[in-house]
């Protein structure tokens, strides 16, 4: 429906912190390992990674163990998230050092985050093309500000008290 592609993921919530599932035709569920979800994208011919590892901030990172078990049936790390300031060297590295293709998200929680980070890639069709392009691109963007670690949780109560 879009006139640009439109690539289907999920980020699942894990017993031992979040996924990525890319070129999903079906819902993950949450709740299950992070080995079995993972299994559960592969399944699908869908690619799976990791987003912001590393990031302690997030209390849905991923374990450092479980990364590193899961890392030869991974296609991707997300090396640089628009709102994960202090640990982007580290994800890049750890991508580099086990051969994992090199994401970027923006990790919106509202709308002036949107686009904040991407990946600009040549075209491509399908989950092996992207991978193909994926290594081709450019990870572009900026740093949302710190103020919305702050703001989002605020949103988040005035939501729940009906404001």
């Amino acid at each position: 429906m879009a006139s640009f592609p439109v690539v289907v993921g999920e980020e699942v919530r894990t017993t031992d912190g979040e996924v990525l599932g890319f070129f999903l035709e079906k819902t993950i569920p949450s709740g299950l390992s992070a080995a079995r979800a993972v299994e559960l994208i592969r399944e699908q011919g869908g690619l799976a990674g990791v987003p912001h590892p590393f990031d302690r901030y997030y209390r849905s990172c991923l374990k450092r163990e479980v990364l590193l078990e899961l890392i030869p049936r991974l296609s991707f790390i997300e090396a640089f998230n628009a709102r994960s300031i202090f640990h982007r060297e580290q994800a890049q590295a750890f991508a580099q050092s086990h051969g994992l293709l090199m994401t970027a998200g923006s990790d919106a929680h509202t709308g002036g985050e949107v686009g904040r980070a991407y990946v600009e890639m040549p075209p491509f069709e399908g989950p092996q093309g992207f991978l193909e392009s994926l290594g081709k691109g450019k990870i572009g963007g900026g740093s949302t500000s710190l103020l919305v670690h702050f703001v989002a949780p605020w949103q988040k109560c005035l939501k729940a008290l009906g404001r």
